[in-house]
């Protein structure tokens, strides 16, 4: 279920008006290719304005190609123009939007090497972030491409806090913590079900103690009393319910954990139930 509430969520920005507007507001653009693209270009100095408004009006007409080349263009003929600096952004754009991911983020990086405290920095930064965040895949699969987005979007967060970048990236990390916590609960199930309580307690314990926040943790406490349970040790299966019934209630996973000690024909102690029912 979270990993199809992310894909729900995932392009609440670049995927909406609000895209073109933070695109806007970090190029200060208005108005102002194809495989034969070299052929296309050679040897045929134009003036930047115009190389750069026929890019424009590419993207606009979704000739994407055509577009990149225009702007690739742009900076071949003038590199040390202010519209080679916006032709590099703007051709990483369109690689993001027709997701060349990986393409937007060599270019991303070499705008952030050549132009690091320019103004349009925080952008670059943050379209890397989102290049990542986009590739983010189910719980189920290898989730280096989540910790590289978790990694950016915390970059945006540190280098820019004040910036309506930093706000949608605060939202993209919560959601992206709580990614990181399912696989971590995938991976602690599949351990439990094979009954290596030890190495399922692990990772529960990681997704209480580092993404405490996220959705998953009652069911991460849930689980915690399953396999103290079904290890013997009843004290810590009872504390740990007790933080469930303190912290959640009237969850169902609180409810889950009621039957799991009727199960094992044990009680949940008076003080445990106690203290669910002050919560409430």
């Amino acid at each position: 279920m979270q990993g199809q509430e992310l894909n729900m969520m995932n392009r609440s920005v670049f995927r909406t008006g609000t895209m073109a507007a933070l695109l806007a507001l970090a190029l200060g653009v208005s108005a102002c290719g194809s495989n034969d693209k070299d052929d296309k270009f050679a040897y045929v100095e134009r003036p930047v304005e115009q190389l750069y408004e026929e890019a424009t009006n590419a993207m606009n007409r979704k000739r994407y190609e055509e577009a990149i080349a225009y702007f690739d263009e742009v900076e071949r003929q003038h590199p040390y123009s202010s519209w080679a600096r916006r032709a590099m952004l703007m051709s990483a754009y369109i690689k993001y939007e027709t997701n060349d991911y990986q393409a937007a983020i060599d270019d991303l990086d070499r705008f952030i090497s050549i132009h690091p405290g320019n103004k349009d920095a925080p952008y670059a930064y943050y379209l890397k972030a989102m290049s990542y965040y986009e590739r983010i895949r189910d719980v189920g699969r290898d989730q280096s491409i989540t910790r590289q987005a978790l990694d950016s979007l915390q970059e945006v967060v540190r280098r820019y806090p004040e910036t309506e970048y930093a706000r949608d990236a605060r939202l993209k990390l919560d959601l992206t913590y709580d990614h990181i916590a399912g696989k971590e609960m995938d991976i602690g199930r599949w351990y439990l079900q094979r009954n290596q309580h030890v190495a399922a307690i692990n990772r529960f314990n990681k997704v209480l103690e580092q993404y405490q926040t996220t959705s998953h943790a009652p069911e991460a406490l849930h689980r915690m009393v399953e396999a103290y349970l079904e290890m013997g040790i009843v004290p810590e299966a009872r504390r740990h319910a007790a933080i469930l019934g303190y912290n959640y209630p009237g969850s169902d996973w609180y409810e889950d954990t009621y039957r799991l000690f009727q199960r094992y024909d044990l009680e949940m102690t008076d003080q445990v139930q106690r203290t669910a029912e002050a919560a409430q």
